[in-house]
């Protein structure tokens, strides 16, 4: 019989091998996934042994990492915004960066709410559904938000976390392009679409390059061929109440073409940019 112990040094060192950045971290996510236990209890109790079972659940796991695949993706499984969201290949992981997106959208919206209104938001481009349902979670005075994807297994993973979290009533999930779908006008933008240049495809991780979808992660050679269909083409619609707010993360070095887009599209517009945790610039925000 294996002891906990015993898998995890053994997991961990085949991921040192394999040269993944943080083998023993990988390795007790993965054999707590299989016990359905947390990573504390595995350290408590390291004199354990696990059934065959779970023993070649833990080897087919760790083989699957050692080829790059990711951790969320084998567990099915991604904390964002302290919410527990299935994950999948159909869908991009969350990034911790996203979660930027989410504080600053909470701001707006509750400004709004606490000045008497009631704000319509839309989050353009969703994929796992992360950001509405945390706002739809963490806001539960906004009575409904809209959610679009292009991609329909997207969407379906939304779904699943729309329903895990209980706000399946208040997200309504359409499948379109862009803004296409939205039924009415609304005050209030988020959107994480694709801004990975192709030329830079050769130097993401293997764990990225290899099993994100690239639907959700690339946009052309530089990256902002959706983002700048998705300004012009909002302009062009009859999407946006006045006085509209639209929240969108970037690539860190789309800062200057984008305000340039922006303004010439809207020459009134506030331009905010913020950094993310390793300072480059991730959230723009724009008030018309």
């Amino acid at each position: 019989m294996t002891t906990i112990q015993e898998a995890l040094a053994r997991g961990a060192e085949q991921l040192t091998r394999a040269g993944l950045p943080t083998p023993r971290l990988d390795a007790q996510v993965l054999l707590a996934c299989v016990l359905d236990a947390d990573r504390a209890a595995l350290l408590t109790y390291p004199e354990r042994s696990l059934t065959a079972e779970q023993a070649e659940q833990f080897r087919v796991l760790i083989e699957r990492r050692e080829r790059h695949e990711p951790v969320a993706y084998l567990t099915g499984h991604k904390e964002f915004y302290g919410l527990d969201l299935l994950v999948d290949q159909r869908v991009l992981i969350p990034r911790p960066e996203t979660e930027l997106l989410v504080e600053a959208a909470l701001q707006v919206i509750r400004a709004r709410l606490d000045a008497g209104q009631t704000p319509l938001v839309a989050d353009i481009g969703t994929g796992s559904g992360a950001i509405p349902v945390a706002l739809a979670v963490a806001e539960p005075r906004l009575p409904y938000l809209y959610a679009t994807d292009i991609s329909r297994d997207a969407l379906a993973v939304a779904r699943l976390n729309c329903q895990r979290h209980h706000v399946a009533g208040r997200v309504r999930l359409l499948c379109g392009d862009l803004l296409a779908p939205l039924p009415e006008p609304v005050t209030i933008l988020t959107a994480n679409l694709p801004y990975v240049g192709a030329g830079e495809m050769a130097s993401l991780a293997p764990d990225v390059n290899a099993y994100e979808p690239h639907l959700a992660l690339f946009s052309g050679p530089r990256g902002l061929d959706l983002l700048n269909r998705f300004f012009t083409e909002t302009r062009q619609s009859s999407k946006l109440l006045p006085h509209a707010v639209l929240l969108l993360e970037i690539g860190y070095d789309q800062r200057e073409p984008l305000a340039a887009l922006v303004q010439s599209l809207w020459p009134r517009a506030v331009l905010t940019v913020e950094k993310d945790y390793a300072g480059w610039d991730r959230l723009l925000k724009v008030e018309l």
